[in-house]
């Protein structure tokens, strides 16, 4: 079976490995207070051109979101967030459970604007209704689309104008700076908050969180704690860090990742294949027509993104950090074959 599901699929990179394997038997204190953590959010500060900013490590994505969300809002505020954001379509309500309302707002291509901001603010907030208070985007979105540095600069100036704080969701954060050009410092003075994704590109697990915003750095090590997102061993996600933000790997097993989808949306392009959204990045979503979808899952692993009318089927295909060029070259044989 080809494999084009997702981009998490495999274990890790050599490279990681290598420094967990080094580190093994070391003894280091406890939940992430050891010379390894603490080298490795001194690297993303260096990178993000933010020196003071507040760096947490934690397991997975939707932990990441959850937490950050409910140690940032009051009770009564909201998220403004696009109807197709992670957190409104695949985190099962994690937000909503601490009691934050999801505001969600359409976003055909995935991605919020200023103008989707201020028509959300113009109704009636009061001490009877939510009150909005942070805009959640992803970069890359759902939809694989892609921010670029000038609609991050223009996120943020609107959120300082509404009173809201902007948080990105970086769970593909490789992706969307090799795809857009942007870069770490792009997010460090754009964004309150942002995650940079591990296990989507390269590590075993792991998500680390950037605090650029002081007013949201007090407490949060409290609010890990309350959540479970606070790791007994907590060296483990800062030795992956670090041995993926060294020497630029982070940001080469991204553009692989890429390189691939590229690759692959253009095959599909010649065979006449249309696609749901532009391939930006490293996340691919062809419609295919009736009955197609069934018979490329026996030689293909992928997920069905939604039914189309007429019967179609749109599917999303992932490459990843180890994705093989001759895969895709395999998948786009088997396409061809399969629209005869």
């Amino acid at each position: 079976m080809l494999y084009f599901r997702n981009d998490y699929g495999a274990g890790a990179h050599p490279a990681v490995l290598e420094a967990l394997c080094g580190t093994n038997m070391e003894l280091t204190p406890g939940y992430g207070t050891d010379q390894y953590t603490r080298q490795a959010a001194e690297t993303i500060r260096d990178l993000c051109g933010v020196p003071d900013a507040a760096v947490h490590f934690l397991m997975g994505g939707t932990q990441a979101n959850k937490t950050a969300i409910a140690a940032f809002l009051r009770p009564y505020e909201a998220v403004l967030a696009a109807a197709s954001g992670h957190i409104c379509v695949h985190e099962a309500g994690a937000v909503e459970q601490d009691g934050h309302a999801v505001l969600r707002l359409p976003a055909p291509d995935g991605k919020l604007t200023p103008e989707l901001l201020r028509s959300a603010m113009a109704g009636p907030v009061n001490e009877h209704t939510v009150v909005p208070r942070l805009a959640y985007i992803s970069n890359t979105t759902e939809l694989g689309t892609v921010y670029t540095r000038p609609e991050l600069l223009a996120l943020r100036r609107c959120c300082d104008e509404l009173g809201l704080y902007l948080y990105c969701d970086g769970a593909r954060l490789g992706s969307a700076m090799d795809a857009g050009g942007t870069g770490f410092a792009d997010y460090g003075a754009c964004c309150h908050a942002f995650t940079i994704g591990g296990t989507k590109n390269g590590l075993l697990l792991g998500e680390a969180l950037v605090i650029a915003e002081p007013a949201l750095r007090p407490g949060f090590r409290n609010c890990m704690k309350q959540q479970g997102a606070m790791l007994a061993k907590g060296r483990l996600l800062g030795v992956q860090f670090e041995a993926v933000l060294r020497d630029g790997l982070y940001l080469s097993l991204a553009a692989h990742a890429n390189a691939q989808a590229k690759r692959l949306a253009a095959g599909l392009e010649r065979l006449g294949v249309p696609l749901l959204a532009p391939a930006e990045s490293n996340q691919v979503f062809p419609i295919l027509p009736e009955g197609a979808a069934e018979a490329l899952g026996r030689s293909v692993e992928f997920e069905v993104e939604r039914g189309m009318d007429g019967g179609r089927t749109c599917i999303r295909f992932v490459t990843a950090w180890h994705t093989p060029p001759e895969d895709v070259d395999a998948l786009l044989a088997l396409m061809e074959d399969l629209l005869k």
